[in-house]
């Protein structure tokens, strides 16, 4: 166990520990959640529905797996009438940190799960690794929770070149983190996409065509970090509307696609109401797009969505550490006005517009202000930053340039 990685996630599951009797951890496959929830103290009886036995007894006697306290049940998605017997179990004696389930789909949105154990659990989702937390840094994501202080000066901004094409290549999977060829890398993630088509895909849902829905994931990952379109995406594809709009929810039920939603600044205002497309491993989604290497992404248009899919790693991370306080948003108008990511905290919000290159005008900043613009309470937006790949320096009132280069640090 001296090998594995410390995750900063495992404060959020012993406070939930302490508090629910069912906490549920989710997670896209190859996360860690085994390793997390194994980690925990005092150590819990251990099960798991990928072994062929333990499986069948879920589905036939499943109050027999409960009868030792504490337990981890682990890839509960299997069998989804399990939650049943759990709720069982937590009426008849209610004791907090008594089951930990972990699952690599998002129970709340499998259509199949009939009860969500309300009031008995809490839900939380396991992101990948971002690159901080990979490398062990203490503190790392301070510089995203100053930038909400009033007192915040842009001269303590963290500084430090970055690498962000390898880490976009590395992804946030500890498998794959752990490869340092990009060639025995991009073997990993076509294994890892072909084990999601011929099992995980198939324990959600019946796919009729699994070369169909790996081709909407290939077309999605072309889509990253843009506004999602699910008409252009199905007529891409060449598929129905209503296929192409499940196979997607498909893809976030296992916890694979992040739908980022944008912020309503005005609800009487003309903003534009689709989500954002992110996946939740950079990693895959390169691999999905066919980016084997850092030339492959030289020669292509859209290296900044790439660059914002990289630093989306580190900002699901910030937002997963405190679900409850933190939300991330986009914003964009029908004027074209948009912003990259709006972070917001404790109802207060910093807007972050991210460029690749190092030079920073006050062009890079009219996304910004038009959305201060937008708001009614002036007061709940703390600050705007252009995150970019040169120095810090003030740009505005209240608007900063600050490097990028601490979210993907040199190797």
């Amino acid at each position: 166990m001296d090998n594995i990685k410390p995750r900063w996630f495992q404060r959020n599951l012993q406070a939930a520990l302490r508090v629910l009797p069912v906490s549920v951890v989710t997670g896209a496959r190859q996360t860690g959640k085994t390793t997390l929830t194994q980690a925990i103290k005092p150590a819990r009886t251990y099960f798991t529905l990928d072994d062929v036995g333990i499986l069948d007894q879920a589905e036939r006697n499943p109050d027999t797996l409960l009868s030792t306290r504490p337990v981890i049940l682990d890839e509960v998605q299997r069998v989804p009438q399990l939650l049943l017997a759990v709720k069982r179990a937590v009426d008849a004696h209610r004791h907090a940190g008594d089951f930990i389930l972990t699952g690599s789909a998002n129970l709340l949105l499998m259509k199949h799960v009939t009860d969500t154990l309300a009031g008995r659990a809490i839900y939380l989702e396991l992101p990948p690794f971002c690159p901080a937390e990979w490398q062990e840094r203490k503190d790392a994501l301070t510089p995203l929770d100053r930038l909400f202080d009033e007192d915040f000066d842009w001269r303590e901004w963290t500084e430090e070149p970055g690498d962000w094409p390898t880490w976009l290549l590395r992804g946030g999977f500890p498998p794959a983190l752990q490869i340092d060829s990009e060639t025995d890398r991009g073997m990993w993630f076509a294994a890892y996409i072909q084990t999601y088509l011929e099992r995980d895909l198939r324990q959600l849902s019946a796919v009729s065509s699994l070369p169909d829905f790996q081709r909407i994931m290939a077309l999605a990952a072309q889509r990253t970090g843009k506004l999602l379109n699910q008409a252009d995406l199905s007529r891409d594809a060449a598929l129905s509307h209503p296929t192409a709009h499940r196979y997607l929810n498909l893809l976030e039920t296992g916890c694979l696609i992040t739908r980022v939603r944008p912020l309503a600044t005005n609800p009487s205002g003309a903003l534009v109401k689709a989500p954002k497309l992110l996946w939740t491993d950079c990693g895959l989604a390169a691999a999905l797009a066919g980016i084997k290497s850092s030339t492959d992404l030289k020669s292509r248009m859209d290296a900044g969505f790439w660059l914002e899919q990289t630093l989306f790693q580190t900002l699901q991370t910030w937002r997963a550490l405190e679900p409850q306080r933190r939300k991330l948003h986009f914003w964009r108008d029908r004027a074209g006005h948009e912003v990259d990511f709006i972070l917001e905290q404790d109802g207060k919000l910093v807007a972050l517009e991210i460029k690749a290159g190092s030079q920073v005008t006050t062009s890079d900043t009219t996304g910004l202000r038009a959305f201060r613009d937008s708001l009614k309470r002036k007061p709940s937006l703390v600050r705007g930053v252009v995150l970019h790949a040169g120095k810090a320096r003030p740009l505005d009132t209240d608007v900063a340039a600050l490097p990028w280069g601490w979210m993907v640090p040199k190797t």
